[in-house]
């Protein structure tokens, strides 16, 4: 009971004081200072991130010149049936990421729903149309597409039920969104659609050559352009989940171009470093949830191993998920840190099988495969139709960058939920939140009995 009331107090003592200083705007809204092992760890990162995205710019350069020179004094290279059709599908992500983050917003319901039901729809039309191309690579990734739709429409058959809650919860944190958010949303698509373009034409550039050491560069730049467009999501996700936590838990509003300043001022770093981190750990847990279904418990020894995976996953979720993303914004804590106190604190209030049973996260995952298959029927067409042999790569190149547009676009949704899940764990009884959790918890409860 002490050390309950402990927390509670020191909790209490952080919002009273982010409450106070965001109210005074003049001054840096964030004091809470970081141990120096932290401070290295952040700053190490920062310049990791800003280093190679020097670097990668530079070979992008570079690439994309000796590519142009190359194409004028060869055939083996058409720049003119190569651009056109990857930059129009980084123009339409960048419109139908915009469009559908509108929707919903205004139709959490019906949006969610489409997304479960369409999404393996349009990801099965990927994978045809690259069987049609006929490559050996096309191929393997047509029959990856065709098994992912499937499993999502299994999915979206087991989790049906859990529809009406998304949209509540959905409605529920969105439904005051920040000042300027359309703003914010079409600043960051359009820094997108300029930075994909851009990484587009250094690919362009590789695949002029073709050798060995341009397939070297082409992973290169992939992987910058991941970790890059990670880190614009969450930038974004921290300062709106820090916007909307100081309303749900304060009532406290906050210039949303004050609370971006106080992000990329203090906390790039933080952000890096849970770019890098999020994306593996929940890759891994969910293939150890994934794992743990399909073993079941008729298995002895499959059931021990899935069973050790599970437990190594739930280790790691602790240590980097994307809760600890709202503490990095509130209070300046270090990634690491910040996700391991949200997490211990949903085991304090016990949340965790709501998180777990939670779709919004799934459903903004398979709204980005969505957007991305569309943009990979768009590009992947028009190759099958003008060049063949581009078909392949232009298809997934633009499901890349559709994905990932749509990841960004939706940020914000996403920063308003976790936000909500976060506030209310560190006072459920707060009068500012409705009874669409401790419904859904009694659910639970009432189901697993």
């Amino acid at each position: 009971m002490e050390r309950s009331t402990g927390s509670n107090l020191q909790i209490q003592g952080q919002r009273t004081q982010s409450t106070a200083i965001v109210k005074v705007q003049q001054e840096p809204s964030i004091k809470i200072e970081p141990t120096v092992g932290g401070q290295l760890l952040r700053k190490l990162f920062q310049i990791i991130f800003f280093v190679q995205l020097f670097l990668v710019s530079i070979l992008v350069i570079v690439l994309t010149i000796r590519g142009l020179i190359y194409a004028g004094s060869t055939d083996r290279f058409h720049p003119k049936k190569w651009y056109p059709p990857l930059l129009v599908s980084t123009a339409s992500a960048g419109i139908v990421s915009f469009i559908w983050q509108s929707i919903t917003f205004h139709c959490p319901s019906k949006a969610i729903k489409a997304v479960f039901w369409f999404t393996p729809l349009l990801t099965c039309a990927v994978g045809v149309l690259h069987i049609l191309i006929g490559s050996p690579l096309s191929l393997a990734a047509g029959t990856i597409a065709i098994i992912s739709g499937v499993i999502q429409s299994l999915y979206a058959c087991w989790v049906n039920s859990r529809f009406d809650y998304a949209s509540k919860i959905l409605t529920v944190s969105t439904s005051a969104p920040p000042y300027n958010t359309t703003t914010f949303v079409i600043v960051s698509i359009i820094t997108c659609l300029v930075y994909s373009s851009f990484s587009v034409t250094g690919i362009g550039g590789a695949t002029a050559t073709g050798t060995s050491l341009d397939i070297v560069f082409i992973v290169v730049i992939l992987l910058s352009f991941l970790w890059s467009m990670q880190v614009i999501k969450n930038m974004l996700y921290v300062t709106i989940s820090r916007i909307r936590y100081m309303n749900f838990a304060c009532g406290v509003d906050i210039n949303t171009r004050a609370a971006f300043h106080d992000t990329v001022k203090h906390l790039v770093g933080s952000v890096c470093i849970g770019s890098a981190i999020v994306p593996v750990i929940g890759t891994i847990r969910g293939s150890a949830r994934a794992i743990n279904l399909v073993a079941g418990d008729n298995d002895e020894f499959l059931f021990s191993c899935a069973d050790c995976y599970s437990g190594f996953a739930s280790t790691l979720i602790t240590y980097g998920n994307r809760w600890g993303f709202v503490h990095v914004g509130v209070y300046n804590k270090g990634f690491i840190q910040a996700s391991a106190d949200t997490w211990e604190m949903f085991k304090r209030v016990e949340l965790i099988s709501l998180i777990d049973s939670d779709l919004t996260g799934v459903f903004c995952f398979l709204s980005g495969v969505a957007v991305g298959s569309i943009c990979g029927i768009v590009g992947g067409t028009w190759e099958l139709i003008i060049h063949k042999g581009y078909a392949t790569e232009v298809s997934i190149y633009a499901f890349l960058i559709g994905y990932f547009m749509c990841r960004i676009a939706l940020a914000w949704q996403q920063a308003s939920v976790s936000a909500y899940y976060v506030s209310y764990a560190e006072n459920p009884q707060s009068l500012r939140f409705d009874a669409t959790i401790p419904v859904r918890i009694e659910q639970l409860h009432r189901f697993q009995v």
